[in-house]
């Protein structure tokens, strides 16, 4: 069985963790990708090589300086050909760069955009990151630093489904589309079951049911999920 992206050409400008991340999700689809990162790099390859590296397996990635005309016409003569355009730039910077949609749409009409952003809308130049999205929505509790980075990763499965939704969109109206992901609309998201009190401190998933937590044991701290009436039974016999 054919993979289900398989044939569908993405092209992204995307650098550190949502965008590389989402157009990953593409690729192991089947999608065909070309990755463009400025000559300085990805910042990535300095934080994490070895992830940057499985975040671009079998990708084709090409160093260009998107500030050059010659850099740009590559750009252009691989939108040419593309589907699926990623981006996760401020829109003042792609419209310097006449990457925005509408410059992008009048010259290649074919291409679904999908844009990362900060923030929706007209806060879209507002800058963030995992960091401070996590703290607005209050997912680090006592303050401590996060163990993953949630909501980027959050946001990279959303992109890549709304560059799965663009296309669809595109089968139906024939032409592409774009997509706005918003990180903060990620967070608030990942927030929910916070916000509605459910993993609050002492709440039912915060601590506050007997047989879901973590507990100190001789090995070391387990954690314990034992929320179905089965479960609870059997893990009363077994203590």
């Amino acid at each position: 069985m054919a993979a289900p992206l398989d044939g569908v050409r993405v092209l992204s400008i995307a650098i550190n963790l949502p965008g590389p991340a989402a157009v990953a999700r593409l690729a192991r689809q089947g999608a065909s990708v070309t990755t463009v990162i400025p000559p300085s790099g990805d910042p990535m390859e300095q934080f994490a090589r070895p992830y940057f590296d499985e975040l671009h397996v079998g990708q084709e990635i090409r160093r260009v300086d998107l500030k050059s005309d010659d850099g740009r016409a590559e750009v252009d003569e691989l939108l040419s050909a593309a589907d699926v355009f990623v981006t996760s730039s401020r829109p003042s910077a792609l419209r310097r760069l006449g990457l925005d949609f509408a410059s992008v749409h009048e010259r290649h009409p074919q291409v679904c955009q999908v844009d990362i952003v900060g923030y929706p809308g007209e806060q879209a130049e507002v800058p963030g990151h995992d960091l401070t999205y996590q703290a607005d929505t209050g997912l680090l509790g006592e303050g401590s630093m996060p163990t993953t980075l949630v909501v980027d990763l959050a946001g990279s499965e959303r992109a890549a489904a709304e560059a799965a939704a663009a296309l669809v969109a595109r089968a139906r109206v024939g032409e592409g589309v774009r997509r706005e992901v918003p990180l903060s609309d990620l967070a608030e998201t990942m927030s929910r079951p916070l916000a509605h009190g459910l993993t609050a401190p002492g709440a039912l998933l915060g601590g506050g049911l007997p047989v879901y937590g973590i507990y100190d044991s001789a090995d070391g701290p387990i954690a314990l999920a034992a929320l179905e009436p089965h479960f609870t039974v059997r893990l009363l016999e077994v203590l």
